[in-house]
C-alpha cells in the first residue's frame, strides 16, 4: 500500500495569506471611510449652496436616502437638502451667503507713478529707462 502524503503547509505561505487577508480588510475599511467622507462632503457642499446657516443641521438628515452612483457621485443629496429645507426652514437663510461665488473684481491696469511721487533714485532709474527706450 502506498500512503499518500499530504504536504505540510508552508508556514511562510500561511503567514502571507494571513497578511493578505488583513490587508484586504484594511483596504475595505479605508474605502468605506472614504465613501463616508465623500457623502458628508457632498452634503456640506449642497447645504451651503442651499444657504444653510449652521452645518450642524446636517445631523438631522436621513442618510438612508443617499446612494453612491457611477463615478462615486452622490445621488439624492439635493432631494435630502430640499426636504430638510422644507421641514426646517429656519436652518436656511434666504439671502445669498458669504460663501457663494462672487464675480472677480474688474481688472485695472497698473497706473504709472508720477514723477512727483517718486524718490530721487526711482526718478533716475525711470528717466534712464525712458531715455534708453526712446533712443532705439
Amino acid at each position: 500500500m502506498t500512503e499518500s502524503t499530504v504536504p505540510e503547509p508552508n508556514p511562510e505561505i500561511q503567514e502571507l495569506k494571513r497578511q493578505n487577508d488583513d490587508l484586504q480588510r484594511a483596504i475595505a475599511d479605508v474605502k468605506q471611510e472614504m465613501m463616508s467622507r465623500l457623502v458628508v462632503s457632498e452634503l456640506k457642499a449642497e447645504a451651503l449652496r442651499a444657504g444653510i446657516v449652521d452645518l450642524d443641521g446636517l445631523r438631522l438628515l436621513d442618510m438612508d436616502k443617499l446612494r453612491i452612483g457611477d463615478g462615486d457621485a452622490i445621488q439624492g443629496a439635493v432631494e435630502v437638502i430640499d426636504g430638510l429645507k422644507a421641514r426646517k426652514p429656519w436652518l436656511f437663510q434666504t439671502t445669498s451667503s458669504s460663501s457663494s461665488a462672487m464675480p472677480a473684481p474688474p481688472a485695472h491696469p497698473p497706473s504709472q507713478k508720477l514723477a512727483t511721487e517718486m524718490t530721487d533714485a526711482e526718478y533716475r532709474v525711470a528717466r534712464a529707462h525712458l531715455i534708453k527706450s526712446h533712443a532705439r
